[in-house]
């Protein structure tokens, strides 16, 4: 008997194209979405939120002019026991800024109003000097180009998630190809088997 006629065989195969469906369809999405943003970048960020805070009300603050250790401050503040590192970089926004990188983000602090920015991975906080929050800004790209590349949020899993899921699509797709193809081939099948026994039953003509 063939493979692609046997009853169990595709009872199994419904089954497990079935279940890979119901657990590869978030993926599916995440992919699709974050695939059309890789090639529409402009378009998809154009109906995202974004951070729009004028930094150019910082001016209208005291000047207050931070040494590196009153900077620092904030900054130990922000992320309490974590070791933070300082940065070469001496200007972001075109301000005078110091920056330290800690492991669990970065803080920058503008010198001569005390603002400061805290960045994670995709998101980035603006607050004015006495620690209120100003603005959050997300940074969709770094988000969606992770989701598409690992299936995942961070780097925790590697690209295990995503490897697991291409190879899931890839058996869902082929088991749809047999289920797809299977009663197609059986009733082709079986159409010649009806052909071939209506030609034998054709009666021949008698010779006289």
């Amino acid at each position: 008997m063939s493979i692609f006629g046997s009853f169990s065989f595709i009872r199994l195969l419904k089954s497990l194209h079935g279940w890979l469906g119901f657990f590869v369809l978030p993926w599916i999405i995440v992919f699709g979405l974050t695939g059309i943003y890789l090639n529409h970048s402009k378009l998809i960020l154009g109906y995202l939120p974004a951070g729009n805070y004028n930094e150019a009300k910082f001016d209208d603050w005291p000047k207050t002019n931070l040494d590196e250790a009153a900077a620092k401050s904030i900054a130990v503040a922000v992320f309490p026991g974590d070791t933070l590192k300082k940065d070469k970089s001496t200007s972001y926004h075109g301000r005078d800024t110091v920056r330290f990188d800690g492991t669990d983000g970065q803080v920058i602090i503008a010198l001569e109003t005390g603002h400061y920015w805290v960045k994670t991975r995709y998101v980035r906080r603006t607050f004015d000097p006495d620690g209120r929050q100003l603005d959050t800004k997300l940074y969709w790209g770094s988000l969606f180009k992770r989701l598409h590349r690992t299936g995942w949020f961070d780097s925790t899993l590697g690209t295990w998630l995503a490897d697991i899921t291409a190879g899931a699509m890839v058996i869902f797709g082929l088991s749809g190809i047999i289920l797809f193809l299977t009663p197609r081939l059986r009733r082709r099948k079986n159409r010649r088997a009806q052909v071939k026994v209506a030609r034998t039953n054709v009666p021949r003509p008698q010779r006289i």
